[in-house]
């Protein structure tokens, strides 16, 4: 027998000349194995290669012949020589590519780092013969979920990635010289693999790896070429003509390789959106990337789009390899885009709303009345819509309710009377400190273009000490949105809290064991995730967010949100209302409720204030929804005055007190709010007679670190 040290290595086949006496002995043990076959092919090449049309002169005659023998086939071919091998094998590549320019490219030398994407481009290359030797690298072995879009056989399971490659080019080409480096690539062993390369081009999974290999091409002048597989995107890095040019375009500023080394699918979120856009990505690959971890393993990849990537990165470096202009940046080859000739235009956001209209806000700070009024102006409210004119007559301060403001989840004005009585308490405590303080009335009004709800205080120059206490903590008062500590919280801070609520006529309901607080977050996460998937909802939801360079007079600003890296990338996908079409088709995007349900998972309390509901319609009902506003904001400054942080949480069935307005508010999913709306008032132990007026989540927490701002009192500092 041949021993196996003669048969070459596992991926390269044996290339055998009869007229040499070593490989005569070969060829002749190997005729002697009767589990070998032997198929020679040379007369039927001999014939293709005569019927050319302008056959080139190849200088090869018989003694050029070769049979060639592949260890893992059991196989020798006998086939001419390699120039009338190759003549015969690309004469159909003329005249799209000249004889002179596959000669000029067969001088190319091209690396290939990850063999998933990288096989097809690999084996793309090598059919076209847009080089001369490849270098491929991949530590990972093939397994049956890669062959969605590997094209390799089951005969293939369990062999490297990278050998698979090579194998399969072998059959197409035994004198293409081919590389493999099975253990993959580090920051130890890039230099070497890029050395003499002519262009790199970078398919792995690992961050970190795609930036060592950028690193490196930078570092000696290579060219570098990727392609995403996802709406076409092709990425060209020139490192040989910009050798100073940052890696990736720039996007990852000044981030290193040891910096993205062992990330979680979770923490490579936000790198990966930064990389590929996160309203560029497609909506099914940025609806997946909500699913990966949770309903899907990793990233999809679908076979088409990978063979038009190996295109693209074959035109490309044809392209480089004949000088021919290409510059650095990115451009994309859109299939889909470009057949779907009936695809709806993007959502429109309806619900965008013009200048805010202040002008009703005119006593000037610098007396006490324009204090009670900035006062008032700082209360919480919905998205900071501060849904309310105010306005001084005749010595009173009106807070009236503006329907302008209004968004579905407020539904019949409640959240905005919710609004509306805490700024009557700001006003209040403003009032008391400055000895303005009188007695106050709340007035409901059904009358065409009258305010459906009226705040108002009247001046009788009295004080209250226990309100004027509170003055400087409504000033100061902030939510915070940073994780907790989920320390304890004493039952006297608590007694204290209910207190403070019952002062003003409504209820406090609190759970703070672990297995409750997990089970509300549980609730609060669903509702997010139904939120994000309503269409309307999603819209008004994103209309109150302001982003670098929008006007913070209203609005969350986005810096607010204490965001982690991730959570910003995911933030930045959730903005996209296709995305959210296809979840909601998918009936899946359980991660959109990720953000609240870690807060809600991290506090120490979550609480609901509840009001008596004694009526039998909704006559009235803003004054029990504006009572138990107040409460909240005496809540929330005693809250923070012994120290913990709070978070009001929004719930999509919060103000809904009949089923048809969950049907109104989202019909796709009112079924399911029905019914986390029963288990979460029943988590809390609110009785049927009592009406939920807000949830909030009470945690210790660092101090936030961004403070929503307010529309301006003239002359006054407006952050709150």
């Amino acid at each position: 027998m041949v021993a196996e040290a003669d048969l070459g290595v596992e991926y390269r086949p044996l290339i055998l000349d009869p007229n040499e006496i070593e490989d005569a002995r070969v060829l002749t043990e190997l005729r002697a194995d009767p589990q070998i076959e032997f198929i020679d092919l040379r007369g039927l090449l001999d014939a293709e290669f005569s019927r050319l049309a302008d056959p080139p002169d190849c200088g090869e005659g018989p003694e050029s012949d070769r049979w060639v023998y592949y260890p893992w086939r059991r196989s020798v071919l006998g086939l001419p020589g390699a120039r009338t091998f190759r003549a015969i094998r690309l004469d159909r590549n003329r005249n799209k590519l000249t004889r002179d320019e596959q000669d000029r490219l067969s001088a190319l030398s091209i690396g290939i780092v990850g063999q998933s994407v990288g096989h097809a481009i690999a084996y793309t290359l090598a059919q076209e013969g847009v080089c001369g030797s490849l270098r491929l690298a991949d530590f990972d072995e093939l397994e049956l979920t890669n062959l969605n879009r590997v094209p390799a056989t089951l005969f293939d399971i369990t062999v490297n990635k990278a050998i698979v490659t090579a194998r399969r080019i072998a059959e197409l080409d035994p004198y293409l010289p081919v590389e493999v480096r099975g253990a993959g690539i580090d920051e130890h062993t890039a230099d070497e693999f890029v050395d003499g390369l002519s262009v790199v081009v970078e398919e792995c999974d690992s961050l970190d790896i795609k930036l060592t290999m950028r690193e490196a091409a930078r570092r000696h002048r290579i060219p570098l070429v990727m392609e995403t597989s996802d709406r076409g995107l092709l990425d060209v890095e020139r490192f040989d003509l910009e050798p100073d040019r940052k890696p990736f375009h720039g996007l990852l500023g000044e981030t290193k390789a040891a910096r993205l080394r062992g990330l979680s699918t979770r923490d490579k979120a936000p790198y990966v959106v930064r990389l590929m856009g996160p309203r560029d990505l497609s909506a099914r690959m940025a609806a997946s990337m909500v699913e990966v971890g949770v309903t899907l393993t990793s990233w999809p990849q679908l076979a088409g789009d990978v063979m038009l990537g190996a295109a693209s990165v074959t035109a490309a470096i044809r392209k480089i390899g004949l000088g021919a202009p290409l510059m650095s940046g990115r451009t994309r080859v859109d299939l889909d885009r470009a057949l779907d000739e009936l695809a709806q235009p993007p959502l429109t956001d309806d619900t965008q709303r013009g200048d805010r209209d202040t002008r009703d806000i005119t006593a000037p700070s610098g007396n006490d009345i324009g204090r009670v009024l900035e006062c008032a102006q700082r209360a919480p409210s919905g998205g900071n819509a501060q849904p309310w004119t105010l306005r001084v007559d005749r010595g009173a301060i009106r807070i009236e309710l503006d329907p302008q403001y209004t968004t579905a989840m407020d539904i019949g004005y409640r959240g905005s009377a919710v609004a509306v009585g805490a700024a009557l308490y700001n006003a209040r405590v403003a009032a008391a400190a400055h000895h303005l303080l009188g007695p106050y009335e709340l007035i409901e009004s059904g009358e065409p273009g009258a305010p459906p709800l009226t705040a108002v205080l009247r001046g009788a120059g009295q004080s209250d000490a226990a309100l004027a206490a509170d003055y400087p903590l409504a000033l100061r008062r902030e939510t915070n949105r940073r994780l907790g500590y989920g320390a304890p919280i004493p039952d006297d801070v608590l007694g204290e809290l209910a207190a403070a609520v019952h002062a003003e006529g409504a209820v406090l309901r609190a759970v703070t064991d672990a297995g409750s607080i997990h089970a509300a977050a549980a609730l609060l996460a669903e509702s997010d995730r139904i939120r994000y998937l309503t269409p309307r909802l999603h819209r008004e939801m994103f209309a109150e967010m302001r982003w670098p360079g929008d006007d913070l007079a209203t609005g969350i600003d986005t810096r607010s949100l204490e965001l982690t890296p991730d959570e910003r990338a995911a933030l930045e996908i959730g903005r996209r209302a296709d995305v959210m079409a296809q979840l909601h088709e998918w009936s899946a995007g359980a991660a959109l409720g990720d953000y609240a349900r870690d807060r809600v998972t991290s506090s120490s309390a979550i609480v609901v204030v509840t009001f008596p509901d004694t009526q039998a319609a909704d006559a009235h009902v803003l004054a029990g929804y504006a009572t138990a506003g107040a409460a909240v904001q005496r809540l929330w400054i005693q809250a923070e005055r012994r120290g913990l942080a709070v978070q009001p949480m929004s719930p999509v069935f919060l103000f809904s007190r009949r089923r048809g307005e969950l049907e109104a508010i989202s019909p796709a999913y009112a079924d399911t709010l029905a019914t986390i709306q029963g288990r979460f008032l029943e988590l809390l132990g609110v009785p049927e007679y009592e009406t939920m007026a807000l949830v909030l989540r009470l945690s210790y927490a660092a101090a936030a670190g961004v403070r929503s701002r307010r529309r301006p009192v003239p002359g006054a500092d407006t952050r709150s």
